[in-house]
Order: C-alpha cells, then structure tokens, then sequence
C-alpha cells in the first residue's frame, strides 16, 4: 500500500493539512521542508512547481494548496469529517473558500507588519487598515455561529478544521476578538482537538 507523504512544516501553512492528517487518523509520512531554500530545491519542484508547502503524494495523486489537500484527505478518508449531501458539500467548500479570500488576505498584512518588517519601517496605518476590514467577516462567521455549534452540520467537520486553521494567524497576532463571543466559544473548541497539538509538535 502506497504511503501518503505529506510535506511542509509546522510553523507554516502546511500545519492545516498537518492538523487534518491527524484529525483524519490517516496514515502518512511526513516530510520536513521549510518555506525558504528547501522548498525551491529541484526535487521538491518536482512535486510542487510553485516552491510553495504543503504537497501530498498519494500513489499517482500529487496536489498542492492547503485547502485542496484538506478537502481531498477528508473526503478520501475522513469518514464523518466530510459531508455527506451535495449541499453540505457545497457548503464545505463555499467556508473554504471564504477563509482564504475573506480572513487571510487581511490577517497577513497584520503577520507582515507583526513579524517580517523591522520596527521602524511598520507602518500603523496598514495594521489599522487590515483590523478594520477584519471586522466584517468576522462579523459574519460570528452570526452564523449564533444559532449552531459548529459551522456544517452537527458535528465538528473538515469546515471546521479548514476556516479555524487559517484563524490560527489571528491567535499568533493576538488579534482582539472579545467583540465576537460565538466566534470566539467556535475557536476554543476547535484549538482544543488533540489532534492540533500533535500536528504542531512535527516541527517548525
């Protein structure tokens, strides 16, 4: 039986796809590459030509983009992770989709400013900008959460893992969120699956 190989690192994207590999229970290899040199080697080209992580290998099976991954492991082998009507499906991939386009976007230029531009070159404004355009999703999300424990169904599912896991920059940041308490209650249930911990614990 082929072995999964699943590449990336922790202190990256790759910890959604990590995070879901354990939550999956899947059996998979994982392969440490970073998001500077050694992604940008020959050999890891070969499996993702963008020299970005994560990748997986699975047999003739070769993908990239966290979200891909997350959602190709859950419906291949995430039993009750992934939905099982056409509809929670779509919704599946329409909260997927939504955390990439509507949270990250505005949570990296907070990362950006936070930890890759020295002290004096950050500039406020951008900060202020991004956490004022945060608000309006979050708002959203908040909501929706109002009235349901999780966001698809009964039952924490890959939605769940997909849209918390991009969330884990607004933990790094500090990100205030006292002002989203549904959203907050969601968060805290998420953070603590076992399975988080042990994704993060595969090196950084």
């Amino acid at each position: 039986m082929t072995t999964i190989k699943l590449y990336g690192i922790s202190g990256s994207r790759a910890l959604r796809s990590l995070w879901a590999a354990e939550e999956i229970g899947v059996d998979y290899e994982h392969v440490s590459v970073d998001f500077r040199e050694e992604s940008k080697t020959p050999e890891y080209l070969t499996v993702n030509p963008n020299g970005r992580i994560p990748a997986l290998v699975d047999g003739d099976t070769v993908l990239f983009e966290s979200m891909a991954i997350n959602l190709y492991l859950a419906k291949q082998y995430g039993g009750e992770l992934y939905p099982k009507t056409a509809a929670d499906e779509g919704r599946t991939w329409q909260w997927s989709v939504w955390g990439i386009s509507e949270i990250e976007p505005l949570q990296m230029q907070i990362v950006v400013q936070k930890f890759f531009t020295p002290d004096e070159k950050q500039n406020p404004k951008v900060t202020a900008g991004a956490t004022k355009g945060l608000q309006r999703p979050l708002q959203v999300l908040d909501a929706h959460l109002a009235d349901r424990e999780w966001l698809v169904g009964e039952a924490f599912s890959i939605a769940d893992l997909n849209v918390s896991a991009v969330m884990l920059l607004l933990e790094m940041v500090e990100f205030d969120l006292s002002g989203f308490p549904q959203l907050t209650r969601w968060l805290q249930a998420c953070y603590a699956r076992p399975s988080l911990a042990r994704a993060r614990a595969l090196g950084t």
